[in-house]
């Protein structure tokens, strides 16, 4: 089994990577095997609804954006994704969706390979609107038909300065918690 975990920031080593980064290594004592991407420094076109991706012979995006590359395949080797994102003015990042969007499309546009995929959102901010971006990830998890499992909390945490959010223990646990509920709800899925 293999856990996709992927940090939308445009900041590398920021919050959001500590926290996905903290999920992947409770997954890994889990026995589940993990791969993170970072978005930070990584370009991703937004969709265009060119819909090319519904007249190719095999699940891909045909904008050719160097930042994009390899996540289809990424996603489609993954049993699990677990996505992050900071809360920028209210939403996930830019990056964060133009991903998501795309992947999603490509995904519904061939065979709906995303579902039946354990999906697990992620979202940090300074002060607030870590409920929408926690939701906003969520939907796509929902539509892509994805299990998503729970934790104790909702899966958000609070920080700004790179770092600050290991001061948010209650945050830290709740992550934690989730990781290893969705190790749980993979190992069962796959027995």
């Amino acid at each position: 089994m293999k856990v996709l975990g992927i940090s939308g920031s445009p900041r590398a080593g920021g919050n959001t990577e500590l926290l996905v980064q903290a999920a992947l290594q409770e997954l890994q004592t889990e026995g589940i095997e993990t791969e993170f991407v970072s978005l930070a420094g990584r370009p991703i076109l937004p969709c265009t609804a060119c819909d090319d991706c519904s007249h190719v012979d095999r699940p891909m995006c045909t904008l050719g954006d160097e930042g994009f590359d390899g996540m289809i395949e990424r996603f489609m080797a993954a049993d699990g994704i677990l996505i992050g994102s900071p809360v920028y003015f209210g939403s996930a990042t830019p990056e964060t969706m133009a991903l998501l969007d795309r992947v999603g499309l490509v995904s519904l546009r061939n065979g709906r390979f995303l579902r039946r995929k354990v999906g697990a959102a992620i979202a940090v901010a300074r002060r607030a609107g870590q409920n929408f971006t926690f939701a906003q990830l969520n939907y796509f998890f929902l539509i892509n038909e994805m299990i998503i499992p729970g934790s104790t909390y909702w899966n958000i945490a609070f920080g700004r300065e790179k770092g600050e959010v290991a001061k948010d223990d209650e945050g830290l646990q709740t992550i934690k918690n989730l990781a290893h509920n969705m190790a749980f709800l993979l190992q069962k899925l796959n027995a």
